[in-house]
């Protein structure tokens, strides 16, 4: 089913819009609840909250970009999840790391202005990912958008991990560059 028919269906509140959803999109959405949480029953719970919070949205909500859309709900969710999980343990885990290899490229955020900044800096970051190499930028998304292992990543691009992970350090710090170049103070 086409995702113009799927978001039909939430428009006339059909609830067949979820199967179809979760048809198309389940296997997706929990790769990426999968890759924050390495929770089966985390994960599971993230991609059913991802059908309720789209339920919830279509009307008035019409994603342009039906899939990206989900995906990024579903991102959202299993990292609210993450931190409320760590700030329960207060340990670390592959989730920090992944996001600590980041720390040198964005700034920390800071207060009132953080979610206007946030767009903000989202907006450089996507500029520059568009001048990118497509390898390099797929790599770059695989990491860190869905938080994939180096070794995942290595495999599905038929490549070492010596690669992955050189392209990855090379990445970050042109984008530390591009940002310092932009104004964004790290």
């Amino acid at each position: 089913m086409e995702d113009s028919e799927i978001i039909e269906l939430y428009w006339r509140r059909d609830q067949s819009a979820i199967a179809e959803t979760s048809q198309k999109y389940g296997g997706f959405l929990w790769n990426i609840a999968w890759n924050v949480l390495r929770s089966h029953g985390d994960a599971e719970e993230c991609v059913n909250d991802t059908y309720l919070r789209t339920w919830n949205a279509i009307p008035p909500a019409r994603p342009f970009a039906f899939r990206a859309w989900l995906g990024r709900v579903t991102r959202n969710l299993s990292l609210d999840r993450w931190k409320q999980a760590r700030a329960e343990k207060r340990g670390g885990d592959g989730m920090e790391v992944l996001l600590g290899e980041l720390d040198q490229c964005v700034p920390a955020p800071h207060g009132v202005e953080q979610a206007l900044e946030d767009r903000e800096i989202a907006g450089f970051i996507s500029a520059f990912l568009r001048t990118l190499p497509q390898e390099p930028r797929i790599m770059f998304l695989r990491r860190y958008w869905y938080g994939e292992d180096l070794a995942d990543i290595a495999a599905k691009l038929g490549c070492g991990q010596g690669k992955v992970k050189s392209s990855l350090f090379r990445t970050r710090k042109a984008l530390r560059a591009y940002l310092e170049k932009e104004g964004v103070t790290l």
